[in-house]
């Protein structure tokens, strides 16, 4: 069993840019930036479980990805993950659809992600806003949070579909959607 931990705090433009400039500073490994669709799937024994199954598509690869949030009083977020890369998505949404789990959120995110020392450090940006999360060890993320100095951040404990069933729109169909607005074609 894979446990992902992970602390995510909600950012400004500004400090967005002063984290980047750090990032820099401190010499963290560039690893890549990407746009993603996120598409989460609910129903069935997920629910019980306080559990989703997710299908991400970038440019590069899509992930087809279970998440299993383990309860925590701490700012630190543990969840099981499973993830497999994905070949044919049309097959892969409709095994999922004929499993009986139903879209439930879709949300759209620019990343960029660096390696420093043992956390991975992304930025986010999404339709309502900026954020940052560091994955590692609690110890690391707590190291990297000095190195950052993040300490006065104020943790955003809840997931990017839980924030997209607060700030994105509901479609006819009752899916939550957070996508950024499309320029019109000329």
């Amino acid at each position: 069993m894979v446990v992902e931990i992970e602390k995510k705090y909600r950012l400004d433009k500004k400090r967005l840019v002063e984290l980047t400039s750090k990032l820099r500073e401190l010499d963290a490994e560039f690893s890549y930036e990407t746009f993603e669709e996120n598409y989460l799937h609910r129903g069935g024994v997920l629910e019980g479980r306080n559990a989703v199954l997710r299908l991400r598509k970038t440019d590069r690869r899509t992930t087809l990805t279970y998440k299993e949030r383990i309860e925590s009083e701490s700012d630190f977020k543990h969840q099981i993950e499973f993830e497999t890369d994905v070949t044919d998505v049309d097959a892969t949404e409709h095994i999922i659809e004929q499993l009986g789990y139903k879209l439930a959120v879709v949300y759209e995110k620019h990343r960029k992600a660096w390696r420093l020392g043992d956390v991975e450090v992304v930025l986010d940006e999404l339709p309502f806003g900026y954020f940052m999360e560091i994955e590692g060890s609690i110890d690391d993320i707590i190291a990297s949070e000095k190195l950052l100095a993040v300490e006065d951040l104020e943790p955003e404990v809840r997931g990017y579909p839980r924030l997209t069933t607060k700030y994105g729109r509901q479609n006819e169909n009752g899916v939550f959607e957070a996508r950024f607005e499309k320029a019109p074609s000329a």
